[in-house]
């Protein structure tokens, strides 16, 4: 099908600027089209990723498209979505998140690897020149104040107030719009439903500079909220990153596995490259077998091989098996580290102690040695997967993952990781 029309199929648009009008030119020819991340921090999350699967999405049916590092931008700072003045950081801090991010999406994207790769291009290239004096009199002439004001982004900051530096944010992004359509022959901006006020403040500026027949289109992806009203990818331990030290792949896996059923079809859409067919048949199965989860199985398995490919996924479901069935023994001390990271760690040195001993004195799982004794002789606890059924037993490093962690197991869900030092 048509792009477009997939995307709505996947109820992935918003607004669109011309939507008769960018469904011709698609149909025409091949074009260019962007999508902007800023470096406001050193590794994007998921919520980040829902416009460029878009451009994913555009790639795939053949269109050219270009991803901007906000190398200026995030040197100024976005008021969207902001109730308040954000922190400027300092040139340092944004170069080292404009290259981590980079990273990123090269590895995401194979993005600018070769000519039929993504591109990949940072705004501060052609924005670090450019004088205060030029600034004001060959760009500012172009916006009209009373239709900066009117922009959501801006409007909804006037109580509040906003700086003139963030104020300006938007004339920015409009620098990038033009400079694109002129050189990478870009004609669309994809954008967060927060993004219209700048995007078609871009339109507005191109058509000022190139006449009013240039060809751009603008085009944003709805807010994305799950069934319950809340704000998706965020959880009680805070946002869900790309970045594996920050998410683990099992974690991240884990987000994507117990994700409920109103809400999965509609990720899938969103976030995979599943067919129409697949997708229905996935759904299908929610309402005929949702014990199975094979809907959330499937996304968890989509995304964390698309991002941290297969040995992570690999590891993931090796770990999420064995946290099930309780059979910990053929985890790695890595797979440990991974899928026990959130669990109650303890400190032990490596020296030989007597079961008892070592559970109340060292690590203190066990608030008595009465207690300990009964757990142990009523099969409560578990070594590395191993019952433990002698109160005469020796703790040694040979009971350890790889000398450096005990998992010790206490009822059937209880987990302690203990951490040789």
């Amino acid at each position: 099908m048509n792009i477009i029309d997939e995307l709505e199929w996947r109820d992935a648009i918003n607004q669109q600027t011309d939507e008769a009008g960018l469904k011709k030119l698609i149909d025409q020819k091949t074009i260019g089209l962007y999508c902007g991340v800023d470096p406001t921090g050193d590794s994007m999350h998921i919520g980040h990723l829902i416009p460029f699967m878009i451009l994913k999405r555009f790639q795939l049916a053949g269109h050219r498209p270009v991803i901007v590092i906000g190398g200026a931008t995030g040197s100024i700072g976005d008021p969207s979505g902001k109730s308040e003045e954000r922190v400027l950081q300092t040139s340092e801090q944004v170069q080292n998140n404009s290259d981590k991010l980079t990273r990123q999406m090269v590895k995401l994207f194979d993005a600018g690897k070769n000519e039929e790769s993504i591109r990949m291009v940072n705004n501060l290239d052609w924005t670090k020149e450019i004088s205060l004096l030029d600034f004001l009199r060959n760009i500012g002439k172009s916006f009209n104040v009373n239709t900066m004001l009117s922009k959501d982004i801006v409007a909804s900051r006037l109580e509040t107030g906003i700086s003139f530096t963030e104020f300006t944010y938007q004339i920015l992004q409009s620098i990038d719009f033009l400079h694109l359509y002129r050189h990478e022959d870009v004609q669309l901006q994809i954008g967060g439903a927060d993004q219209w006020g700048n995007i078609t403040a871009g339109l507005e500026y191109i058509r000022k500079q190139e006449g009013s027949e240039a060809e751009a289109y603008g085009l944003t992806i709805p807010l994305m909220l799950k069934a319950d009203g809340t704000k998706f990818g965020k959880t009680a331990g805070g946002a869900i990153w790309l970045d594996p030290e920050k998410t683990t792949p099992y974690e991240f896996y884990q987000f994507w596995l117990n994700q409920d059923d109103r809400d999965v079809v509609k990720y899938l859409k969103y976030f995979t490259f599943l067919t129409k067919e697949e997708i229905e048949v996935l759904g299908e199965k929610i309402a005929t077998e949702p014990h199975k989860r094979e809907a959330q199985k499937t996304l968890a398995s989509e995304m964390t091989l698309f991002v941290h490919g297969e040995q992570a996924l690999k590891d993931a479901e090796k770990i999420t098996a064995a946290l099930f069935s309780g059979d910990v023994k053929s985890l790695t001390a890595d797979q440990i580290e991974e899928g026990f990271k959130n669990m109650p760690t303890f400190e032990s040195s490596k020296e030989e102690r007597n079961i008892v001993e070592w559970l109340v004195d060292v690590v203190g799982i066990e608030p008595s040695r009465r207690q300990a004794r009964e757990d142990i002789k009523n099969g409560a606890l578990s070594m590395n997967g191993e019952k433990i059924t002698d109160v005469e037993a020796i703790v040694t490093p040979e009971n350890s993952f790889d000398e450096r962690f005990i998992l010790i197991r206490k009822g059937k869900k209880k987990y302690f990781l203990i951490r040789l030092v």
